[in-house]
């Protein structure tokens, strides 16, 4: 993550250029990872830095710190759950990086917000302050195929003298039971956009227990509508330099990309003008995640309804193809591979 340039890029600007909201002032960074973020605060003149990181990462955090001349008397790094720890004083401004997929995957922002009920005083800041889930309808025949293509296996009648067709209805519930993660190219979006605000200095940590988007979008075009693609921004509302993080298609793409609703049946569209209709539904589950449910349907057409684990997406950008030095092209993956980070053979 430390390598999207988008992502640490606008964090360093949102926290630099609002050096008033940080001089002198104590800091809490929740998740603090690597503790990166925690330095960008003390370099802009935080008095105190709690850098509180639950995982493993915490001693690497502080071995960051303590690199650092001049920070590692201002960032103390804590390892624990932040909801658990203590620390010695209230604390003037929230950071951290809480964002999953479509906003909530991971559900670090509970955690976000808890931290702000015990630990920061009446009226501090937080950075972020706000995240907004932006959805539209979308269409895209290739990826539906391709999709259908993955499940084409299980259509065997003789795989080693088996038949595999009885799992075929399965198989193919199971695929596009996949949220898909990729760069969505923005001509593929059929709709205007809903969206869902979710304030971080009041929203309640149940609030985000259960989300629901109402749906009502206009069609530009008559045909299919594959299914419904989901990003998100989020505010960094300092007093000096207001700043946004969006991972919109079309904007320069961060390590999030963009999230898509694959419907098995798309959803048919008479006219132009047409409006999709339906919900879509968050529900948190155990594993720091959503089970997602997306019902949608235009005029007299049947109701097509999708349901997902957020938390068991396919990965479809390892496979797209991008730009690289010179003109050529490859994928994720492939480069991946280049740099000594790719899977095991």
């Amino acid at each position: 993550m430390l390598a999207d340039a988008l992502r640490t890029g606008t964090y360093h600007a949102a926290i630099s250029e609002n050096g008033a909201d940080f001089a002198g002032k104590a800091v809490l960074d929740v998740g603090a990872g690597s503790g990166v973020l925690s330095l960008f605060a003390a370099r802009a003149g935080a008095r105190v830095v709690y850098a509180v990181e639950a995982s493993p990462a915490a001693q690497y955090a502080r071995r960051l710190v303590q690199a650092q001349p001049g920070l590692a008397g201002i960032v103390h790094v804590i390892q624990g759950r932040v909801e658990d720890v203590e620390l010695p004083e209230k604390v003037d401004v929230l950071i951290s990086e809480p964002m999953g997929t479509l906003l909530v995957n991971e559900r670090m922002i509970e955690s976000y917000l808890a931290a702000r009920d015990k630990h920061m005083k009446p009226g501090g800041k937080m950075f972020p302050s706000l995240g907004r889930i932006h959805v539209a309808g979308f269409s895209d025949p290739y990826l539906h195929a391709e999709v259908m293509a993955r499940s084409a296996f299980w259509k065997a009648t003789d795989f080693f003298g088996l038949d595999l067709s009885c799992l075929e209805a399965e198989a193919t519930a199971g695929y596009f039971g996949q949220v898909v993660v990729d760069a969505i190219p923005s001509g593929a979006l059929v709709s205007n956009t809903a969206q869902r605000t979710i304030d971080f200095a009041t929203a309640a940590p149940e609030d985000l227990r259960e989300l629901a988007i109402p749906l009502s979008l206009q069609v530009a075009a008559p045909g299919p509508v594959h299914g419904l693609a989901c990003w998100f921004d989020v505010l960094f509302e300092g007093s000096q330099a207001p700043r946004w993080l969006s991972t919109a298609p079309g904007l320069p793409t961060t390590h999030w990309f963009q999230l898509r609703c694959l419907l098995q049946e798309p959803v048919q569209v008479a006219k132009a003008g047409d409006t999709l209709t339906g919900r879509l539904h968050l529900l948190a589950h155990s594993r720091q995640s959503y089970d997602v449910t997306l019902e949608l349907s235009s005029g007299a057409s049947p109701v097509s309804v999708g349901r997902y684990d957020l938390k068991e997406p396919y990965y479809r950008q390892l496979n797209q193809w991008i730009p690289v030095a010179n003109g050529a092209e490859a994928t994720y993956e492939q480069m991946a591979a280049e740099a000594g980070q790719g899977p095991s053979t």
